[in-house]
């Protein structure tokens, strides 16, 4: 019997977390692996041989075992803002850094990327309910804010110093929605940080206060004096945290193709986009190649890509319904692509000054601060996306796609050294697919 078909019985387990790493991996291996040994030998060769740096890896999340590596790679040539930039980028999805570096050379040929970041607001949210008389919560409100602000000035107080804090604290009636609910709705400036711990602390204070206050106001009833807190947590949605991005140039400057016309490419171009606005089945894959350049710069950063993840594809559907990031146009013979994007980002705190490679990231970016991040991951997004686009109304998305994915392949087969430079001089002049790959591998192997 192979192992993919051996079953073990398995089993739940007490005291997991007080278990020391070699005892879980134990553990995994006699209640959950088929092969023990070779399961313990993968886990354990990606520990790292410095033991200092393995403990700072090991105390970033709970149970661990290993480490699970990504690629970093460089995507150079990003002329953003009048300035040249070497892009890090953490990604397991082949094509995408060579696509970025295309299309960042492309547009610094042609006066490169226009970046500015609209806002940097973020949003928190106490929510509760109030079984009671509005006007009587509004009153207890207007008495409130000056409390609130006053009770998290410990928290506040370094936060103001560089600029930042506390921008608007709202009292929001949501009771049409849902019986009985409302929310504190605070604004917040958290400057370099992402601000999550800054902002949540804020909350928490701000709904222990809230409680207290209408406990004891004398206007309230007894039913009124109930107010119950649900929770006090920061938003990963925050439409007022914007970065723009844009390319334009001639539309004569567009083509690099002999067979298609600057004019015939910004027209083929521009309804591949305005389909992308209108048919959702297209905009989820088109707004998953933005991410692709997104994700990997805020991953290489040692930011929170699920968070940012959650916010943009929100905001894709602020108006109803899912729609395109990107937008182009053509305009007395200008060719124009941008893209308004939501982003919450930190460089300070975190991971920014824990991990070695982040802090290295962040030294390849010159050290930005927060906005100067925003603009450079959102230009990482359009340009995955202009080169996206430009595969797909051109040349088509395979052709580039399969040659880099010709590597994975040769490797999933343990190809050598010498198989795969005959392979990739072979298949610079066939078609790649998965299975002509195997059947010439395996002719050149007979």
């Amino acid at each position: 019997m192979s192992s993919r078909n051996k079953i073990k019985m398995t089993k739940p387990v007490n005291g997991f977390s007080k278990l020391n790493k070699t005892e879980k991996i134990e553990w995994l291996a006699e209640n959950y692996l088929t092969d023990n040994k070779e399961a313990v030998s993968i886990l354990e060769q990606y520990w790292n041989e410095d033991e200092k740096l393995q403990k700072l890896h090991d105390e970033f999340i709970e149970n661990t075992v290993s480490n699970f590596y990504l690629p970093l790679g460089l995507a150079p040539n990003f002329l953003i803002n009048g300035k040249y930039h070497v892009l890090p980028m953490a990604i397991e999805e082949s094509s995408v850094v060579a696509a970025a570096s295309k299309a960042g050379k492309f547009w610094s040929e042609r006066g490169g990327f226009k970046a500015t970041v609209i806002n940097q607001t973020k949003i928190g949210q106490v929510h509760f309910l109030f079984k009671g008389d509005i006007s009587k919560l509004e009153k207890l409100f207007k008495d409130l804010e000056p409390k609130l602000r006053e009770a998290v000035k410990p928290i506040t107080k370094n936060m103001e110093k560089r600029g930042g804090g506390i921008l608007d604290i709202s009292l929001k009636n949501k009771t049409k929605e849902l019986d009985h609910y409302y929310q504190l709705f605070v604004k917040f400036d958290t400057r370099d940080s992402m601000g999550a711990n800054f902002i949540n602390s804020c909350l928490e204070k701000f709904a222990e206060v809230l409680q207290k206050e209408a406990s004891t106001a004398e206007f309230f009833s007894t039913e009124e004096k109930d107010l119950q807190i649900i929770m006090s947590i920061l938003s990963n949605y925050v439409p007022e945290c914007i970065v723009r991005a844009e390319v334009s140039c001639p539309v004569d400057q567009l083509s690099e193709d002999k067979n298609m016309s600057g004019e015939q490419f910004a027209e083929k171009f521009v309804q591949a986009v305005r389909i992308a606005e209108i048919e959702p089945y297209r905009a989820v894959t088109h707004n998953k190649g933005v991410m692709n350049g997104i994700d990997a710069v805020v991953l290489a950063t040692g930011n929170d890509f699920r968070a940012v993840e959650a916010g943009i594809h929100a905001y894709a559907s602020k108006d109803g319904k899912y729609s395109s990031l990107t937008h182009a146009s053509v305009e007395n013979g200008i060719f124009k692509f941008w893209m308004e994007i939501p982003l919450a980002l930190g460089t300070v705190g975190g991971l920014t000054s824990l991990h070695p490679l982040v802090k290295l990231a962040l030294d390849i970016l010159q050290r930005p601060s927060a906005s100067e991040l925003m603009e450079i991951t959102a230009v990482a997004g359009l340009a995955q996306n202009f080169a996206a686009l430009r595969s797909l109304t051109t040349t088509g998305i395979q052709q580039g796609h399969m040659k880099m994915h010709l590597m994975n392949i040769l490797n999933q087969n343990a190809a050598t050294e010498k198989e795969k430079e005959e392979m990739v001089e072979y298949f610079t002049h066939h078609t790649i697919t998965h299975s002509s790959v195997i059947e010439q591998l395996e002719k050149m192997r007979s």
